[in-house]
C-alpha cells in the first residue's frame, strides 16, 4: 500500500481563502480589518523568512500587518515597552515576537507580557491553561494546524492510540491537549523516553516534532497509521526533510504529510486564523 498525501499546501490554501472571505465580510459590514503586529528582533536569516510568509499571508488575506523590526542589540525592557504599546492598541489584534529572541531577553517575560487576548502564537500560559481545561480560546498555531489536517482526512480520531515524538512547549505539550481533547489515548516520548520504537509500532496516529533527519524509522510505522511530520531538517546536500523517513513510512502509513508541503504551510494559515479569531472575540 501507499499512502494517502496530506497536502497542507492545499489545506492552508482552502483555510486562507476562508480567511479572506471573513474579513471581506466584516468590512463590508463597516467594520475594521484585523490587525496583526510582527515583531522581529535582530535578523536571523530563518525568522527573516519566517517573517516574511507571515507578512504576504496577511496582504493576502487582507489583514492589516504590522511590522516592528528590532536591531539584535534592542533591550528586554524595550521590547517590553512596544509589546505595551501594542496591548493599548485598539488597531492590534494579535501580537507575534518572532522566536527565538537574542540570548540577553528572557524569552518567558516576552510571552507573558503579551495580553492573552492577542496572544495569536498561543503561548501565553493563559491560553495553554485553557486548552488544559478543555475550555480554548487562541490555541498553539502548529498543534491546531495539525488538528485541521487531521479532519481532512476524515478519519475518527475518537479512541485512536497516539504517539507523540517530541515534548516542547510549541509543539509536543499542547498537540497532546488537543489530541486528549479529540478524545485519543496519548503517549508522549522524549529523549528520556526508553523503547521509542516499539512505543512508536503500536500508534494509530504517530506525530514527530524533535528537529532530527529522519529519526523515526519508516518500517516503526504501524500499517494504515496516520504520520504527521512536524520536522523541517536541510542535510549537507540541500535537500529538505522531515523527522520520519517519508519513502519507507509512505508505503506502511494510511495517511503522510510530506516535507516540505506539509506541516509548514499550516502553521502560518492558522496564525492568520487565530488574529481573526481575536479580532472577532474582541469584536464580541
Amino acid at each position: 500500500m501507499s499512502a494517502q498525501i496530506i497536502d497542507g499546501k492545499a489545506i492552508a490554501a482552502e483555510v486562507r481563502q476562508g480567511i479572506k472571505e471573513r474579513v471581506e465580510q466584516r468590512i463590508a459590514e463597516g467594520r475594521r480589518a484585523p490587525g496583526l503586529a510582527v515583531v522581529l528582533v535582530g535578523s536571523d536569516p530563518a525568522s527573516q523568512v519566517y517573517v516574511g510568509s507571515k507578512r504576504r499571508g496577511c496582504k493576502e488575506c487582507g489583514i492589516l500587518s504590522l511590522a516592528h523590526d528590532l536591531s539584535a542589540d534592542t533591550s528586554q525592557e524595550k521590547l517590553l515597552s512596544i509589546i505595551d504599546e501594542l496591548n493599548a492598541d485598539p488597531t492590534v489584534d494579535g501580537i507575534l515576537v518572532q522566536l527565538p529572541v537574542p540570548e540577553h531577553i528572557d524569552e518567558e517575560a516576552v510571552i507573558e507580557r503579551i495580553a492573552p487576548g492577542k496572544d495569536v502564537d498561543g503561548f501565553h500560559p493563559y491560553n495553554i491553561g485553557r486548552l488544559t481545561i478543555q475550555m480554548p480560546t487562541l490555541h498553539p498555531c502548529t498543534p491546531r494546524g495539525v488538528m485541521t489536517m487531521l479532519a481532512h482526512t476524515g478519519v475518527n480520531l475518537e479512541g485512536l492510540d497516539a504517539v507523540i515524538v517530541g515534548a516542547s512547549n510549541i509543539v509536543g505539550r499542547p498537540m497532546t491537549l488537543e489530541l486528549l481533547n479529540a478524545r485519543c489515548t496519548v503517549t508522549v516520548c522524549h529523549s528520556r523516553t526508553k523503547n521509542l520504537e516499539e512505543k512508536v509500532r503500536g500508534a494509530d496516529l504517530v506525530v514527530v516534532g524533535v528537529g532530527r533527519p529522519e529519526m523515526v524509522k519508516g518500517d516503526w510505522i504501524k500499517e494504515g497509521a496516520i504520520v504527521i511530520d512536524v520536522g523541517i531538517n536541510r542535510l549537507e546536500s540541500g535537500k529538505l526533510v522531515g523527522d520520519v523517513e517519508f519513502e519507507s513510512a509512505k508505503e506502511r502509513a494510511g495517511w503522510i504529510t510530506p516535507v516540505p508541503g506539509g506541516v509548514g504551510p499550516m502553521t502560518v494559515a492558522t496564525l492568520l486564523q487565530n488574529t481573526l479569531d481575536a479580532a472577532e472575540r474582541r469584536d464580541d
